[in-house]
């Protein structure tokens, strides 16, 4: 948000983000992050702040290989067999930010999905990866952008997505509660100075939402 310039504040809010039943990734990105704009709004609702704020703004990413769910691990022996199982294969990523107004309680749901293709690290490679701590709080058990892991060798989609937060996503959620940004200009010169990467305006997108 302080890269494209807007004043924000950051809310933090505990939510059960264990996967429902049959739950598909997208899904489940899409729920957590609603869950965690719809938990913060009430917060501002019950202390009558609500008419304060403009808008409240949620996001998660969730990893899924084939038909398993990655969220973020528990411990480090749960980082190492993510990062396994990870190993030399492709993947999904599902980045969703859903953004909520907050005084109307009105809603938008944006969905960024990438793939993503691991290089073959070595078991001593996520040992040293998993003792860095790092891995502990990111969805799959990795950071994309990490300089001393570099786990990634391949990627279709949105880099600034699998950081965990799609700019471009985020920009074009923002134009329909009024806020509008140079996608082409501004938003992906930020982009590619943030991650390093051209910025995937037309990446696999998809979205729901107005209520």
């Amino acid at each position: 948000m302080a890269l494209l310039g807007l004043p924000f504040e950051v809310w933090p809010v505990q939510i059960d983000e264990t996967a429902r039943p049959g739950e598909a990734a997208a899904h489940l990105a899409a729920r957590l992050s609603a869950t965690k704009a719809a938990a913060v709004r009430q917060q501002l609702v019950h202390a009558g702040l609500a008419e304060s704020y403009s808008l409240v703004i949620g996001a998660d990413t969730v990893v899924a290989l084939q038909d398993q769910i990655f969220g973020k691990p528990r411990d480090a022996a749960e980082a190492t067999a993510m990062l396994r199982q990870l190993r030399g294969r492709m993947h999904t990523v599902h980045s969703a930010v859903a953004i909520v107004e907050a005084a109307s309680g009105r809603a938008v749901i944006h969905i960024n999905t990438s793939r993503v293709w691991m290089r073959a690290y070595s078991d001593a490679e996520i040992a040293a990866y998993v003792a860095s701590g790092d891995p502990l709080d990111k969805a799959g058990a990795y950071a994309i952008q990490h300089a001393g892991f570099r786990p990634v060798e391949r990627l279709e989609g949105c880099f600034s997505s699998v950081v965990g937060l799609p700019l471009a996503t985020l920009a074009r959620g923002l134009a329909h509660f009024g806020i509008q940004l140079d996608l082409a200009g501004e938003v992906a010169s930020v982009c590619r100075a943030w991650t390093g990467h051209a910025c995937c305006l037309n990446g696999h997108q998809s979205s729901s939402g107005g209520r």
